[in-house]
């Protein structure tokens, strides 16, 4: 995975109903190894990462790069939404296209934050890439996963096996841009 390409970063922070995409900050930090060690939310990607590697590795600001957003709740981290280049994949429909991640904490779970950030990120990569379309990969073991990329106009490309799980590719077409 690799950067978006030429977009400015970062951008003016996004504001939605109740949440702000941002840049990463100093502190975030604590947010971050919270959200990488959680065995909650690693429990479809892999399991977690141990807390004192995090603290012994990540950067003071972790995430700073183009296409990274902090969801920020009332002026604290609860998540995180990744736009990322698959420049490599296991499957050959997402080579090239733009890649959607989001990861949050448990405690913020159930409320329709990720549907709202994740559809405010798709929003900016729409201004500033109008036209490409966005894939998301997840296990179809994440139920709530699945329901939030049908939510946000992913279809399933495919479905394949991968880390010893069913894996579902979905795309989201792009959008076009205003004539």
């Amino acid at each position: 995975m690799t950067d978006l390409g030429p977009v400015a970063w970062p951008p003016a922070p996004i504001r939605t109903g109740r949440l702000v995409l941002r840049e990463s900050e100093a502190r975030d930090r604590a947010a971050f190894i919270e959200l990488l060690a959680s065995p909650e939310v690693h429990t479809y990607l892999g399991g977690p990462r141990p807390r004192d590697e995090l603290e012994r590795e990540l950067a003071e600001a972790p995430g700073r790069w183009p296409g990274s957003f902090v969801v920020d709740l009332d002026g604290a981290m609860i998540g995180r939404i990744l736009l990322r280049r698959a420049t490599e994949h296991r499957r050959p429909a997402a080579v090239g296209k733009a890649d959607l991640g989001y990861l949050f904490l448990p405690r913020a779970w159930g409320f329709g934050y990720a549907a709202e950030a994740c559809a405010a990120a798709l929003d900016w990569f729409d201004g500033v890439l109008p036209g490409e379309p966005v894939v998301l990969t997840t296990q179809t073991a994440n139920v709530s996963s699945m329901r939030l990329a049908a939510k946000l106009g992913f279809t399933e490309v495919e479905r394949f096996h991968a880390w010893d799980a069913e894996q579902w590719l979905g795309l989201r077409p792009p959008v076009t841009p205003p004539a």
